[in-house]
């Protein structure tokens, strides 16, 4: 399947909202645990979410559209919430990610995409040559493997306590 704009939209606009549902009100242990070393809580993947709305999508497809392959996109560093967020709430975190999605949803909407400024090609600094398509399509699929990665670390926090019905809950062994 290509990218279909709109239809990405509908994804974007709904993350911070499924999040929102997952996660607002729930106590801390829900919301610090992780898998183990060097592994992210859902509270880590909020935090790292802002990161991405601040300095991934937008930025880099301002990049694109108005410097094409000349400019290579800064390197993202998919660390750097670490600690940064200290102190802050899980509903600070929310609310933050809440408004900057909307604002970044809002300003895709003015760069009017057509199909060929989709097709518009820029420099990623690992991967090489890119499109705007295919970095708002890798938008959508990041939102989503967060949520999954969200759902599957607090699905461990029971790993050992479902006892046998582990042989049928694949999402506590991937």
């Amino acid at each position: 399947m290509e990218l279909q704009l709109q239809q990405a939209k509908e994804v974007l606009g709904r993350t911070p909202s499924t999040l929102n549902f997952l996660l607002r009100g729930l106590s801390e242990p829900w919301l610090v645990q992780n898998e183990g070393p060097e592994t992210w809580s859902p509270y880590d993947i909020v935090g790292h979410l802002i990161h991405g709305e601040e300095t991934d999508w937008i930025p880099r497809a301002k990049i694109i559209l108005e410097h094409g392959e000349e400019r290579a996109f800064e390197p993202f560093d998919r660390f750097a919430m670490v600690g940064r967020f200290k102190g802050k709430t899980i509903t600070d975190l929310l609310d933050t990610f809440a408004r900057m999605r909307a604002e970044n949803l809002r300003e895709l909407d003015t760069m009017n995409l057509t199909p060929s400024l989709l097709e518009k090609r820029g420099r990623h600094p690992e991967l090489g040559v890119v499109t705007l398509s295919q970095l708002l399509a890798t938008w959508v699929v990041h939102d989503l493997g967060h949520i999954a990665q969200v759902t599957r670390v607090m699905s461990k926090q029971y790993r050992d306590a479902v006892g046998p019905w582990r042989a049928y809950l694949p999402v506590l062994d991937r």
